[in-house]
């Protein structure tokens, strides 16, 4: 599949998923007749009617339990949060049930359960759209936490997702969700926890997901202007971490810097640096630096530039980690 933008690879996966089993469900707020604020389900209640393409009130708790629900009933349900933001108000239920529920039993009943979350920055949106909550549920044990940068890895982790036993939380970046991509109609080139070098490098690599995988892109290309040959891996999987993928990068560049829109501190790359810093004591030549959105609320539309990692500011943690 040929030139599909992000949005077009996940209603691709979910229309695939859907055909192949009765028991996938979708859920949500304007899910159905609209299609979606984003019509990343466009078309789906169309093709499966409105008893398989569900539009909920506007109640994320709701929504979330109705598909812990579901799943126990032996559904497949794919709940979508409208925006980053919403999903708090269903915190609890992700937390204290969906994230325990095979623990719980002993490891005898999992939750087939995936909640997609449109999440990030860069669109000009209103207070609560532009949120970067990955780090809360990388923190709960139980989830399987994911983020697609690329058409491909949006429909084949879609995919991978829907078909595993236990829930999974699928970030996806509504900044990029209209970059175009070709999409492997044969299957998925990575297992679904795997980490992707989407550019070879030996002098530093830089680890990153989401929207930051283009920004650190044209970063490692400026960068290239400098003589310096700078490595971009793309995480995909954050919960679990491909540690196998990251310390061979890392063994490799003997530089690393970490990459993410979510606010610096605690977020994802305090948990790499941390355990970079217990495996590979004496390996690196610097310390793991960090880049990231600032220890505030989002801002104002007008002012997220100012929020938002750049290119820049990777370039000036590359100057800073070759000065050591």
């Amino acid at each position: 599949m040929s030139g599909l933008t992000v949005v077009k690879a996940l209603n691709r996966a979910l229309h695939e998923a859907m055909a192949a089993d009765p028991g996938v469900l979708v859920l949500g707020e304007d899910v159905g007749v609209l299609g979606g604020v984003f019509r990343v389900t466009e078309g789906l209640s169309e093709a499966f009617g409105e008893q398989r393409v569900i539009d909920t009130p506007l109640a994320e708790s709701g929504i979330i339990g109705t598909a812990i629900g579901l799943a126990l009933r032996g559904f497949r349900p794919v709940a979508e949060i409208q925006f980053d933001g919403f999903v708090f108000p269903g915190f609890d239920q992700v937390v204290n049930q969906l994230a325990r529920y095979r623990s719980r039993t002993h490891g005898r009943q999992g939750l087939p359960v995936v909640i997609r979350i449109p999440f990030g920055g860069g669109i000009g949106a209103a207070e609560h759209h532009s949120e970067s909550p990955e780090a809360y549920f990388m923190h709960t044990p139980g989830l399987h936490v994911l983020s697609c940068a690329c058409p491909q890895d949006a429909h084949w982790l879609l995919r991978q997702a829907i078909a595993c036993p236990d829930p999974v939380i699928l970030f996806e970046p509504k900044a990029r969700y209209y970059a175009k991509g070709e999409v492997d109609e044969s299957g998925p080139d990575l297992p679904m926890g795997s980490a992707r070098i989407v550019r070879p490098g030996r002098d530093a690599a830089l680890l990153t997901y989401g929207p930051m995988v283009r920004t650190c892109l044209d970063a490692a290309q400026a960068a290239a202007g400098e003589g310096r040959d700078v490595e971009v891996v793309d995480l995909r999987s954050l919960a679990p971490l491909d540690m196998a993928t990251i310390r061979a990068c890392a063994e490799r560049t003997r530089r690393v810097i970490v990459v993410h829109e979510a606010r610096l501190t605690l977020g994802p790359g305090a948990e790499l640096a941390a355990r970079l810093d217990e495996e590979m004591w004496g390996a690196l030549d610097a310390p793991v630096l960090r880049v990231a959105a600032w220890d505030t609320h989002y801002p104002p539309a007008r002012t997220e530039r100012a929020y938002l990692p750049d290119a820049e500011r990777v370039l000036d943690a590359l100057d800073r980690s070759f000065a050591y």
